[in-house]
């Protein structure tokens, strides 16, 4: 699609919902790209990047993992939390207290982005409202045969990522990657049977998570067959609401 950069005028703070193999990540990717001020803030890199680092939040999410249990939603609050005071877009300090986060705090108007990988639930979307408000969620839809369509044309070439699809972009030999030669494999959770337990799983706290939302009067759905049928209808909305 054209890259044709637009302004922003008031904050808009983001979540992309949708079933495994929407779109999620390449809508993220038009849509920084169209708008300049957006940032994509991924919960899971935050988290990745803290361990790395060994930050106080880092060793703690990092023994819990390493006992095999999940970084608990405070936890994953603190990190945002942390994340958006070092950008300077929220006025209080990250809490250190382990059963809260900061309570109504001041929003810079520069505060546009979009989060990836929180909140998956209700309870952790009402947990994040007292840190920072999302005012803009989209629930992206596309019927779940088109989806299996293009996960079994997904093919890659493990060693370079190089990523190829059978029905848009297929490689100039059929099976092997263009620069290589070497044979092209599909990722063992592009299959159509593990797609549908994470649907499956999706659906189910999906459906209170977008409830919320819907109560909250910032949940917006749109719906078509490829990327680029939803992207145009997501800019314009988009434009409308804050532009």
């Amino acid at each position: 699609m054209a890259s044709v950069t637009r302004q922003l005028k008031k904050a808009a703070r983001i979540i992309l919902i949708g079933a495994p193999g929407v779109g999620k990540g390449t809508q993220t990717e038009r849509l920084l790209t169209r708008y300049p001020q957006l940032t994509a803030i991924s919960s899971g890199d935050l988290l990745r990047e803290n361990v790395r680092r060994r930050t106080p939040l880092g060793i703690q999410a990092e023994s819990l993992m390493q006992a095999g249990k999940l970084v608990p939603d405070d936890v994953m609050l603190r990190l945002i939390s942390s994340e958006l005071v070092s950008r300077g877009w929220i006025s209080q300090p990250a809490s250190t207290a382990s059963t809260s986060v900061p309570s109504a705090p001041e929003i810079a108007p520069s505060a546009s982005f979009i989060l990836d990988g929180f909140p998956r639930t209700a309870a952790q979307a009402a947990s994040l409202e007292k840190l920072v408000p999302i005012n803009f969620v989209v629930h992206l839809l596309t019927p779940p045969s088109i989806i299996i369509k293009r996960i079994a044309s997904r093919w890659v070439h493990a060693p370079s990522g190089r990523v190829y699809n059978t029905e848009f972009n297929p490689p100039k030999v059929p099976g092997r990657d263009d620069v290589t030669g070497e044979p092209l494999t599909q990722r063992p959770d592009d299959s159509i049977d593990t797609w549908k337990q994470r649907l499956k799983q999706f659906e189910e706290t999906s459906k209170p998570l977008l409830e919320h939302y819907e109560a909250k009067g910032c949940l917006w759905r749109v719906e078509g067959n490829s990327s680029d049928e939803i992207s145009p209808k997501l800019f314009a909305e988009i434009e409308r609401r804050f532009g």
